[in-house]
């Protein structure tokens, strides 16, 4: 097996080489897009990903393509563990409630079943070299020997990037075991369900029972309640996305009743909310709708999307297989189109009330397709009276510090990113109002104004998501009429 992906990667990198010897020559003759503000090395990286954005592959290839686990070795401590899903449904009954509070009553979607939620244990591994594998023990003995390692009390409850649809704990060991390091404590990392095949909310009822058995451990964990200002939420792309969804349901029901206490395994757990929330490169808007996801797309390898609106919006067209298209058919691998405005599918819609009493956020962006989507929700948050974090970089792709994570940039990235997890955990983190603005070379710094970031009035915003969630919908419903006729021929 191992032979084979070798041989796989292998055969993509020759396929690529002319490519790569012409960003390499542009490059060097200084005719890049990029005008020089990415050096060659992150060039030819934003270039090989963006070659595999070409709709060759189904989406079970890729979902099988960006789960391959690259092992357990080196610096890093993993205990893989199950968190057993709870006999009562009171954790579903809650996100439901908090989903339905923000419909406008249009809106639809799958309720999931309530489920055991995989997860890694990670910690940094002092003494280990590169090539350390990890002991033939126990799980649970790894997790001690973990827990040897770990200096402080924080506790960063992880969730991968990925667009919905791909990658896993496994992918991202790098970075959790990073952030482990630099804060010296620990990551929760959760394998929360993928789209297609399990739309929203399934991703983000697993996120509140991972949240929920660090509050109250279900009988058999291996570690002990954790206060919930030492949790600190993190996740990077959708991953982020995801982070910002749960934060935004614990803030609902906070609203909704403000002494929240959900049934999980026999017992009335009380619900705090958590020490703050640390993204990068966040997923915001599903619907993809702002003016970056044009403008900046010569310096990031996600491609703008292949429609312009005007015409009929239809599906990516990856080849078909028992995942996609779903029946009924979708638009969006992630949820119904009619729900691609709701603040938990694409969090830059939330209303500005709701982040009044947030913990404090940290958000980490490039110059990427999904730098408005941040810039806009950092700006409300801050609007609400909220502490929030905002550091971005000229003319980096999108999750630039886990794409080259040796270069200065990710370093720096991967330094205030642990930095914000220690001090929220502490009750640390100040309110400056200012955003940080990191130039190409990462050596310059320009201090901006939170409040006067981004050219959309709120109403702009919103609309935005709107207008792609209507075209979207358009089509969706079109798919929809079609599939219904062809089954009722099919009945003839």
């Amino acid at each position: 097996m191992e032979r084979k992906v070798t041989f796989t990667l292998v055969r993509h990198v020759v396929q690529r080489v002319p490519l790569m010897l012409k960003a390499m020559a542009l490059h060097i003759l200084r005719l890049s897009p990029t005008g020089g503000k990415q050096d060659l090395r992150l060039e030819l990286t934003v270039n090989f990903i963006r070659s595999f954005f070409n709709f060759s592959a189904s989406s079970l290839q890729m979902q099988k393509g960006g789960m391959r686990d690259p092992g357990k070795k080196g610096y890093m401590w993993i205990s893989a563990v199950e968190m057993p899903a709870p006999p009562e449904d009171d954790v579903l009954h809650a996100l439901q409630k908090a989903i339905k509070y923000h419909m406008e009553g249009s809106e639809t979607y799958d309720v999931p079943k309530v489920r055991a939620v995989e997860a890694e244990w990670t910690g940094y591994r002092k003494g280990a070299h590169a090539k350390t594998p990890l002991p033939e023990i126990s799980e649970e003995a790894k997790y001690e020997r973990l827990m040897e390692d770990v200096d402080d009390d924080l506790t960063i409850l992880y969730f991968h990037g990925g667009a919905y649809h791909m990658m896993d704990p496994c992918t991202h060991r790098g970075v959790t075991t990073k952030l482990a390091q630099l804060t010296g404590g620990r990551c929760f990392s959760v394998r929360y369900r993928l789209a297609p095949q399990n739309p929203f909310p399934a991703a983000l009822l697993d996120a509140l029972v991972a949240y929920l058995s660090l509050l109250s451990p279900p009988k058999g964990s291996f570690h002990d309640p954790v206060p919930a200002n030492k949790i600190v939420i993190a996740g990077d792309s959708a991953g982020g996305g995801l982070s910002l969804a749960l934060l935004q349901t614990l803030l609902t029901l906070h609203h909704i009743s403000t002494s929240l206490t959900i049934r999980f395994h026999g017992k009335d757990v009380h619900v705090p909310l958590p020490g703050g929330v640390a993204v990068s490169s966040p997923y915001c808007d599903i619907t993809r709708s702002f003016p970056s996801t044009y403008r900046n797309s010569k310096y990031d390898y996600i491609i703008p999307p292949p429609q312009a609106p005007g015409s009929l919006y239809t599906p990516y067209p990856f080849p078909p297989d028992e995942t996609w298209p779903t029946n009924p058919p979708r638009v969006e691998f992630y949820a119904n189109a009619n729900m691609l405005a709701h603040p938990f599918v694409s969090p830059v819609t939330s209303p500005k009330d709701l982040w009044k009493d947030t913990p404090p956020v940290f958000i980490t962006i490039g110059e990427e397709s999904l730098e408005d989507e941040g810039i806009y929700l950092s700006r409300t948050i801050h609007r609400a009276g909220g502490t929030v974090v905002l550091h971005r970089y000229e003319a980096k792709p999108h999750c630039f510090a886990l794409v080259v994570p040796t270069s200065k940039a990710a370093k720096v990235c991967f330094q205030h990113w642990a930095d914000f997890c220690t001090y929220a955990a502490q009750g640390q983190v100040q309110r400056t109002g200012k955003a940080l603005f990191f130039d190409h070379t990462t050596c310059q710094v320009e201090r901006k104004d939170l409040d006067g970031l981004g050219e959309l009035s709120e109403e702009e915003v919103r609309m935005k998501v709107v207008e792609g969630k209507n075209w979207r919908l358009e089509g969706e419903n079109e798919l929809v009429m079609r599939w219904k006729q062809t089954r009722e021929r099919a009945r003839l």
